[in-house]
């Protein structure tokens, strides 16, 4: 009995959280792999730590965004921001999350601004850094998100630093298996966040819940096509459950450029990518027509 006991417990599934290697079961169906970011509807979003928020429209709460994206779009996922959240507070998180079990709609990403760098030279900085995205990874738990998207903000004062940064995120990195959710960066920031950067991060952690989220358009930035499908080619080599779609981008203070979707679309199916593509677009334009577009588009490539 003692051997067929061990039998038993060698082949059972792993208790969540404590496998080495994450596991999202993701869906096949285009329209069920694409999720919408609340990031382009800033302008209606109401929150108190939501900055970007224009008083002439009408507003909506966080956790009315899944409603309104199925409304709008017949897409079931959302993508939050974390600084969209009313309030971070046990009980706000459980409306939200009643909220999603309403409409049958779920959370495949929360995008995490973290404000502290994690390459700052103070260790006290640093471990705000690593405290802060610890509490997202809760709260990824406590709304039933799969990841978290942290931000690595610049230490203005010098360039980033591979073997703290390496540190601090090996400690997210930790913490986020311990709770079975992926932590994943961007190729966001030019500096802080430069792709090859980030992959270089990755593969020093050596934790396969530590991720890459390639986005379309933000290595476009640079004015260089050919280092932007490098970059994102780099990201998607490490990426696990999400991405970021767009067709390009209008910066506030700059020329608008665009990305090549098929050729994109093609980098992320010649990776094997099987996660979950967010609609993120970045513009100066009302977000509604230009997301019901990069939909659509998503649909057909991933047909």
């Amino acid at each position: 009995m003692t051997a067929v006991g061990a039998a038993l417990l060698s082949s059972a599934d792993p208790v969540p959280g404590s496998e080495r290697e994450p596991h999202i079961e993701f869906p096949t169906v285009p329209r069920d792999r694409i999720a919408v970011a609340s990031w382009p509807f800033r302008a209606y979003i109401d929150s108190p730590t939501n900055h970007d928020r224009k008083p002439g429209l009408t507003g909506m709460d966080l956790k009315d965004f899944a409603a309104h994206v199925i409304a709008k779009f017949n897409v079931r996922n959302i993508e939050p921001y974390n600084w969209h959240f009313s309030s971070t507070d046990e009980k706000y998180l459980a409306s939200f999350r009643t909220a999603l079990t309403q409409t049958n709609a779920r959370v495949v990403n929360i995008a995490v601004d973290v404000r502290d760098s994690f390459y700052d030279p103070n260790d006290a900085t640093r471990a705000k850094a690593v405290d802060f995205a610890k509490k997202w990874i809760d709260g990824a738990v406590s709304i039933g998100a799969p990841s978290v998207r942290v931000h690595n903000a610049r230490y203005e004062a010098e360039p980033p630093n591979l073997q703290r940064t390496v540190d601090s995120l090996s400690g997210v990195a930790d913490y986020g298996a311990k709770k079975n959710v992926v932590v994943n960066l961007e190729n966001d920031d030019r500096i802080s966040e430069d792709p090859f950067f980030l992959v270089k991060v990755i593969e020093s952690v050596k934790n396969p819940y530590l991720r890459g989220l390639p986005d379309f358009a933000n290595s476009m930035q640079t004015g260089d096509a050919d280092f932007n499908y490098r970059a994102v080619t780099a990201m998607f080599h490490h990426a696990y459950c999400i991405c970021h779609v767009k067709d390009g981008e209008t910066p506030d203070h700059g020329k608008p450029f665009t990305v090549d979707l098929a050729k994109t679309f093609g980098i992320l199916k010649s990776a094997g990518y099987r996660g979950y593509c967010s609609i993120e677009f970045d513009g100066q334009a009302d977000p509604h027509e230009p997301t019901a577009r990069l939909v659509e588009a998503t649909l057909r490539y991933l047909a």
